[in-house]
């Protein structure tokens, strides 16, 4: 009888910009404009818009939390961690995300958070080379990713 490896579980999850974080800061750049045009007229306010998107449109580029399962890595935003590091791994709802975001943090653990993004999924980590305890880190598929993170 021949024993198959077990597959190996892969996760992705790209965590952008919702609709409404775009509407807000869409707006607070057409006042800003508007205030400009106001004072300044039709050049500076379209300045200060041009300048503005493309604030914006670069901070979307750079700000989404990118996650990663593959090939016995986890990688979260620029952190790798090897699986074989992982201890533990807890699923956390938006209540226990916002008090491990606030009067349950420790200091020396490894934030991988968007405020929009209200769930999220506690790694704890097992190196002794490290100090970090566990990272926290924002997740909309956080089930997806405690099953790909256990083996």
């Amino acid at each position: 009888m021949h024993q198959s490896e077990p597959e190996e579980k892969t996760f992705f999850e790209r965590a952008g910009w919702p609709l409404w974080l775009w509407l807000f800061l869409l707006f607070l750049a057409a006042s800003l404009s508007l205030a400009f045009w106001a004072a300044l007229g039709n050049g500076w306010a379209l300045g200060t818009l041009g300048v503005q998107l493309v604030a914006l449109g670069y901070g979307a580029m750079r700000t989404p939390l990118r996650i990663e399962v593959k090939d016995g890595v986890v990688t979260v935003g620029v952190a790798r961690l090897p699986l074989e590091f992982i201890s533990g791994v807890k699923e956390l709802s938006s209540r226990e995300m916002q008090q491990m975001r606030g009067p349950a943090v420790n200091p020396s653990a490894y934030p991988a958070i968007r405020f929009w993004v209200s769930t999220g999924v506690q790694i704890t980590i097992s190196d002794p080379q490290d100090p970090t305890p566990y990272w926290l880190v924002s997740c909309k598929n956080a089930h997806q990713l405690v099953e790909a993170l256990i083996n």
